[in-house]
């Protein structure tokens, strides 16, 4: 039997005699089952649809209760929020459905989310699908064809095929690069559609390329040169800064604005540091390899005095970071009290010798 989470209002105080306010703020009790699938583990021709269902119980208590709920997938995605309305009171049960169409080999599960009237969520169905080794083609045209034609330029090359049918149906179809498939794809061809590949390449590259409808014919070959010896390609820069924390302290003292600059592609990219909104002057930070690279770039600021300083870094022919501040509080040194000089002791005059009549009168 299916299982699910049960969500339900706190219960009430022992011996307790519920009022009408506490009553009126009881929330429903919410169920929600762990779907089925309408195939578990699915092995055969794509694309092929697989339904997911489940029943979502409420317990209500008001006359109309809106339920909203969404379905979560086992690859990180959510459904759009959906909803239904139950009237009356009492228990009621709702059957929700969800179809999804896979057109490869896929792995995962889906569960569903009640939002509203409470939080539930229901336990998770997995669920495989293979679409076997030979990359069977659903409805199989009676009549088909493809050609093939490759655009070069700028280091890359790009595939173009068409694909006709005598009607409309699903093609599976692969691109094959010097005997090897790079790219297999399914799509829904009425009379004719085309189809494309890009190979991405940093060094020069030749061969030939193969449009093949699995299950039917294949296009003739097309010869390709990817020449890269000219390319210089201005490279994705991002940029961002960093500011050193405020500083205390004695002076004078130096602070280092930090900033990373990011790039996609090989190459030199000119950047300049933007000092109290005075545009110093370009320099250059040189790009070694493909794909994403950092480096870091720094800038000096020493003061004597207590200040301010902001920094931003600007890309030639590119953005521009956000703007980075710091402060700078210059502590004043304690000055060394000067001594007061002790006072002289007081001489007291000694009494003068008073005159005695003697024998010497």
């Amino acid at each position: 039997m299916a299982t699910g989470l049960l969500a339900t209002p706190a219960a009430a105080a022992s011996g307790s005699t519920q009022t009408a306010a506490s009553a009126s703020t009881t929330r429903p009790a919410v169920w929600a089952n762990t779907p089925s699938a309408s195939v578990t583990k699915y092995k055969g021709a794509c694309p092929v649809k697989v339904t997911f269902s489940t029943s979502v119980k409420v317990k209500t208590v008001a006359s109309k209760t809106k339920v909203t709920y969404r379905w979560l997938r086992g690859d990180g995605s959510k459904s759009s929020v959906k909803s239904f309305t139950l009237k009356g009171k009492g228990t009621k049960s709702v059957t929700v459905k969800e179809t999804g169409t896979f057109k490869r080999d896929t792995k995962g599960w889906q569960a569903v989310q009640v939002l509203s009237p409470r939080a539930a969520t229901s336990g998770k169905k997995y669920f495989s699908v293979s679409c076997g080794n030979d990359w069977t083609v659903l409805n199989p045209p009676h009549k088909s064809s493809a050609q093939v034609w490759v655009d070069e330029g700028n280091c890359q090359a790009t595939l173009i095929g068409r694909i006709t049918t005598s009607g409309p149906r699903w093609v599976r179809y692969q691109w094959v690069v010097n005997g090897r498939v790079v790219d297999s794809d399914a799509v829904r061809v009425n009379g004719s559609r085309k189809v494309s590949h890009v190979i991405r390449t940093h060094d020069d590259f030749r061969g030939w390329a193969v449009l093949k409808i699995v299950g039917g014919p294949s296009s003739n070959r097309d010869y390709f040169k990817i020449d890269c010896r000219d390319w210089n390609p201005s490279p994705r820069v991002s940029v961002s800064i960093s500011a050193p924390s405020t500083y205390y302290g004695s002076c004078p003292v130096a602070r280092t604005f930090t900033g990373t600059i990011s790039a996609s592609h090989r190459g030199d990219v000119k950047y300049r540091w933007i000092r109290n909104g005075v545009a110093g002057g370009w320099e250059s930070v040189y790009f070694s390899g493909y794909g994403s690279q950092s480096r870091t770039v720094s800038d000096s600021w020493s003061t004597s005095a207590s200040g301010e300083a902001k920094r931003s870094i600007e890309v030639y022919n590119g953005p521009s970071s956000a703007t980075a501040e710091t402060k700078v509080i210059c502590k004043s040194a304690t000055p060394t009290p000067t001594p007061t000089p002790k006072p002289l002791p007081v001489q007291t005059p000694e009494p003068a010798a008073s005159l005695t009549p003697g024998n010497n009168w």
